[in-house]
């Protein structure tokens, strides 16, 4: 792909992976820059921090919460009016909750489905029929690692990632004929405000959000369908694919002590049922 003097559109722009990607793209010699998030002052200072080293380029900043469909559709169709079509969508935007899944806040299932999932399927339905009425574009899917490998204490995470590389994976298929290419990113733990407030993979390294936004313009410029971000990442997948059961030793030790708080709880609970027992049986 080349980048040269097109409009790309980078949701959840505002901070983490989606930022370091539209700083990225900044310096690959875009015409316009769209970026889109729900805070319009961190969209402010990003806009500010690229136009400071490439004064060239428009940037036009879309304070948007993408579940909502009504405001995207019509923010959006405005903005391409104003700024042309869109040769580049970067679906960023994503929010992640940890628990173990009997533990699991309905509230939280339904943000990370509304966000991760359905945001990006309205967003890209709205512009890929723009792409294939002009026959050009590319659009990129930020999964992660675990719409490969299911984490655990990430039920509802990983299924919407898991559900993201299926959608890449027929959007490919149908729109290849259209001269539209879809692409999968899957970057693996990364260093994020999204993921502080969780509980860390024991023994898994972070990557910086630049290395991703660097590994993602790379595979671009390779034509890549799926971009796997970090030697961890390719262990994990090849392990998976040839020693699944290693795998599933690998991920009962470093899972987080999420699982091992539900085990205590069980364990307290099975306990308390034998006490009841013993003390009917005395009776």
């Amino acid at each position: 792909m080349k980048f040269s003097q097109k409009t790309a559109l980078v949701t959840g722009a505002s901070r983490g992976i989606g930022r370091a990607i539209a700083l990225a793209l900044a310096q690959q010699d875009l015409k316009t820059l769209l970026l889109v998030a729900r805070n319009a002052d961190k969209l402010a200072e990003l806009a500010t921090e690229i136009k400071s080293f490439n004064p060239s380029i428009k940037v036009v900043v879309l304070p948007l919460d993408i579940t909502q469909i009504k405001d995207v559709s019509i923010t959006l169709i405005k903005a391409m009016r104003e700024e042309g079509p869109i040769q580049l969508l970067i679906n960023c935007a994503g929010v992640a909750h940890q628990n173990t899944f009997l533990q699991t806040n309905p509230s939280h299932i339904e943000a990370e489905v509304s966000l991760n999932l359905m945001g990006t399927y309205n967003i890209t339905r709205l512009i890929a029929k723009r792409m294939v009425h002009r026959q050009e574009g590319t659009i990129v899917n930020v999964s992660s690692l675990m719409g490969k490998i299911a984490a655990p204490t990430m039920a509802t995470y990983s299924a919407t990632k898991f559900a993201l590389v299926g959608f890449t994976q027929a959007l490919r298929a149908e729109l290849a004929p259209e001269n539209v290419r879809v692409v999968a990113l899957l970057p693996s733990l990364t260093d994020t405000d999204m993921v502080k407030g969780l509980k860390l993979f024991r023994f898994v390294q972070p990557m910086t959000a630049q290395k991703v936004a660097s590994a993602l313009i790379e595979g671009l410029k390779r034509d890549q369908e799926e971009i796997c971000v970090g030697w961890q990442s390719y262990l994990a997948l090849l392990c998976q694919r040839f020693t699944p059961w290693l795998l599933d030793l690998v991920l009962s030790v470093t899972t987080p002590i999420l699982k091992q708080q539900s085990s205590s709880r069980f364990a307290s609970r099975r306990n308390a049922r034998v006490a009841t027992m013993k003390c009917h049986a005395d009776i």
